[in-house]
């Protein structure tokens, strides 16, 4: 009989497949001794890793994966990964073999033994580096660690590390609470904890990648900033809804510029004028949308169009919403006899909240954006 797992590695994937046997051989080597699993989270990779690793799981029992369709994300990968295992000590690594396996068992140690609850594979203490990092990535990551340190509920030296192992009880007492976004997984652990967390940090070396392709791109960063507004701000609003309030603010010019082409250059009538604008405004939006706010649940293919159609309606009935809120608040004096500006910005934020509640559902809902 195949003992449980006590441990579970749990590798997000995307375009990894030449280098999932070589992980599983360098985990076998790492972790004897240990009763281990490996599940690789797969985000329906087109060079196949998903259909790879069942090969590789055929060989050996220890090799899982968790195929997802429709769904893209580091950290939310990370988690149903974590989930998908009933094993007490959980580790998190990256799958492109820069994470050093070697320390897994110090780690592994470190809360099974020391009294910590969670240990990181840290390039910041004593004994460990970033390896052949450039030196502007290296700039980018440590000042993302400093920026880090205002959610943080601890001083960890190496927050934005993607190589971690816990307990469960950490994963369980936090994960209601986690936001999901971007790929730094630890951070939103820590900062979702309802009680500050004992941590180890154990020093490793960041290797070169030997295949596939780095995750590390503007939207990484944009990911990143938005795990931090999620922490300090999410509390008071959803946290979609501020690049959704950005966009929308960029829209209005898009507007404009389009009005004054075509009926103050162009010369047609105001009407025509504006119904022009008002299409090519909502068009921009929901393609900004689409790629930033809404960049985990991304329209392809023909949703592209459902979701145009339908994001379109949503802001006309807004639209009709703001004018009518706006029109009562200034007829009534809601707020004042003259105060025309309030009046209107009763309406703009009527209008701005109505189309992101109901585009959230009906136009970036999770199944249609699969």
């Amino acid at each position: 009989m195949v003992p449980s797992p006590e441990l579970s590695v749990i590798v997000p994937t995307f375009n990894e497949r030449d280098n999932i046997r070589e992980l599983v051989k360098r985990l076998t080597a790492a972790l004897a001794g240990i009763a281990w699993e490996v599940i690789f989270v797969d985000d329906d990779s087109p060079d196949g890793t998903a259909t790879l690793v069942r090969e590789v799981a055929r060989q050996d029992p220890r090799v899982r994966v968790l195929q997802r369709i429709g769904r893209r994300g580091l950290s939310t990968a990370c988690v149903e990964g974590m989930l998908a295992s009933s094993a007490p000590y959980l580790a998190v690594m990256d799958g492109d073999l820069q994470h050093d396996e070697s320390i897994l068992p110090a780690m592994l140690r470190g809360v099974k033994e020391e009294g910590f609850e969670i240990a990181i594979g840290s390039r910041y203490v004593a004994g460990g580096g970033l390896g052949q990092w450039a030196g502007d990535r290296q700039f980018a990551s440590r000042f993302a660690t400093r920026v880090s340190r205002l959610v943080l509920k601890a001083a960890v030296q190496d927050p934005m590390s993607g190589y971690f192992l816990l307990k469960r009880e950490v994963l369980e007492g936090a994960m209601r609470d986690l936001s999901g976004i971007g790929f730094k997984i630890l951070l939103d652990l820590f900062a979702s904890s309802p009680k500050p967390l004992r941590f180890i940090e154990v020093p490793y070396e960041f290797r070169t990648r030997q295949a596939g392709e780095s995750k590390f791109d503007t939207a990484v960063l944009w990911d990143f900033l938005m795990l931090l507004l999620d922490k300090t701000l999410g509390r008071y609003v959803p946290i979609r809804f501020i690049p959704f309030a950005l966009v929308g603010g960029a829209g209005v010019f898009v507007h404009l510029l389009m009005l004054w082409l075509v009926f103050d250059l162009g010369g047609a009538r105001f009407a025509v004028g504006q119904s022009v604008a008002a299409v090519v405004a909502m068009t921009f939006n929901f393609f900004i949308n689409n790629v930033v706010t809404y960049r985990d649940r991304q329209l392809r293919g023909w949703g592209l169009l459902r979701g145009w159609v339908s994001f379109t309606l949503a802001c006309s009935l807004g639209a009709v919403a703001n004018v009518g809120i706006a029109t009562y608040a200034f007829e009534t004096q809601l707020v004042g006899n003259t105060a025309w500006v309030l009046s209107a910005m009763a309406g703009i934020i009527v209008g701005a909240v109505w189309n992101y509640a109901v585009t959230s559902v009906y136009t970036w809902n999770k199944v249609k954006g699969a």
